[in-house]
C-alpha cells in the first residue's frame, strides 16, 4: 500500500511545494486525505517541518553542486551525499529513501536524534518519502528534520551513519588522504587530546581538543577557554572507532556536520610533517601548507 501511494503521487503535485527554497514548513491539515504533496528543494542544507502529518510528502533534493575534482579530471563519477537529522520531537510520520522506485526506511516514528546519511550517483533518481502514521490525535505531532547535502566528500569523512560504508570510516588515513584533507576540510587544527567521552545512545565519541594552532576553521568551533592562548573545542567520531586519549600533538581535520565538528584525518603532527615534506620534494602536494 505504501509503494502504491508513493507511485500514485508521482504524477500529481498538490500546491505548497515551492522550488528554489532551502526549507519548507507546512501542515497536513491543508492536504486531501490520501494525497501526496510534491516538494523540491535546491539548497545544500535546510530543514523541513510538517505539522499535523496526514497523507504523505515526496521531497526531491537537487542541490546545485559545483564540479568535483573527480569530474574535472575524468575520474569515476562523484557521489552526492545527503544526511538527515530528525528533531528530538519527531512524531507522526516515517521517512523513507526512495531510490529507483524502491523504498528503504530511514527514520521510524520517534527515532533517536541521530543523523542518517546516504549517497547516490548524479544520474540516479532518488527522493525522500515522508509517510504519515495513523493516530487518533494528530494535534501534538510534528515531523521535522534538518538536511545537508555535499558533493564528492573528498577526504573520506567519518560520518555517523550505518548507511554509509562502515569499513573505511575508522581506518587511519593514507598519505594521499591526509594531503587532501589539509586542503579541503572545514577545519584544520593542530593540538592535543584533553579528554574522550562516549555517548552510548548516539553512538558517538566526543574528543576534547586543546589547540596550539588553528590553521583553518570555517566557523568558530574552537574558542578561548583553556590555558592562556589555547583555544579548546570538541570533535566527534563514531563510537565504533574506539578513540582513546593519548599523548602528543596531532593535526585534526574534518567537516562541519549539523553545526558540529566531525573527524576525518588526524595524523600525529610529526608524521604529517614527514608526509608533507616528502610530497613537496616530489612536487605532489595538492596545496601549500605552513610547516614548522
Amino acid at each position: 500500500a505504501l509503494r502504491a501511494l508513493c507511485l500514485a503521487g508521482l504524477g500529481a503535485a498538490i500546491g505548497g511545494g515551492a522550488a528554489d527554497q532551502c526549507s519548507w514548513r507546512g501542515s497536513g491539515l491543508s492536504q486531501e486525505a490520501g494525497s501526496v504533496e510534491q516538494l523540491s528543494l535546491h539548497c545544500a542544507e535546510g530543514s523541513l517541518e510538517w505539522l499535523y502529518p496526514t497523507g504523505a510528502l515526496r521531497l526531491r533534493l537537487a542541490p546545485r553542486l559545483p564540479p568535483t575534482s573527480a569530474a574535472v579530471k575524468g575520474g569515476s563519477p562523484p557521489h552526492v551525499t545527503a544526511c538527515i537529522k530528525p528533531t528530538g520531537t519527531f512524531r507522526g510520520a516515517q521517512l523513507y529513501l526512495e531510490r529507483e522506485g524502491v523504498l528503504e526506511l530511514l527514520l521510524p516514528e520517534a527515532p533517536r536524534p541521530r543523523a542518517r546519511c546516504f549517497s547516490w550517483l548524479p544520474q540516479e533518481k532518488v527522493a525522500l518519502f515522508l509517510q504519515a502514521t495513523p493516530h487518533p490525535d494528530i494535534s501534538r505531532r510534528i515531523a521535522a528534520f534538518r538536511y545537508e547535502l555535499r558533493g564528492d566528500w573528498l577526504a573520506r569523512p567519518a560520518l555517523p551513519a550505518a548507511s554509509l560504508s562502515a569499513e573505511g570510516a575508522c581506518r587511519p588515513c593514507n598519505d594521499t588522504e591526509i594531503l587532501m584533507a589539509i586542503c579541503t576540510s572545514d577545519f584544520v587544527i593542530r593540538g592535543s587530546i584533553r579528554s574522550v567521552s562516549n555517548d552510548a545512545e548516539l553512538q558517538e565519541s566526543i574528543i576534547g581538543v586543546s589547540a596550539t594552532r588553528i590553521h583553518r576553521q570555517k566557523f568558530p568551533l574552537f574558542q578561548a577557554g583553556g590555558r592562556p592562548g589555547r583555544p579548546v573545542g570538541s570533535i566527534r567520531t563514531p563510537l565504533r572507532c574506539g578513540v582513546k586519549p593519548g599523548p602528543g600533538t596531532f593535526l585534526f581535520t574534518g567537516w562541519l556536520h549539523f553545526g558540529e565538528a566531525w573527524l576525518s584525518c588526524a595524523p600525529r603532527y610529526r608524521d604529517f610533517q614527514r608526509i608533507y615534506e616528502g610530497a613537496q620534494r616530489t612536487r605532489q602536494n595538492p596545496c601549500e601548507f605552513p610547516v614548522d
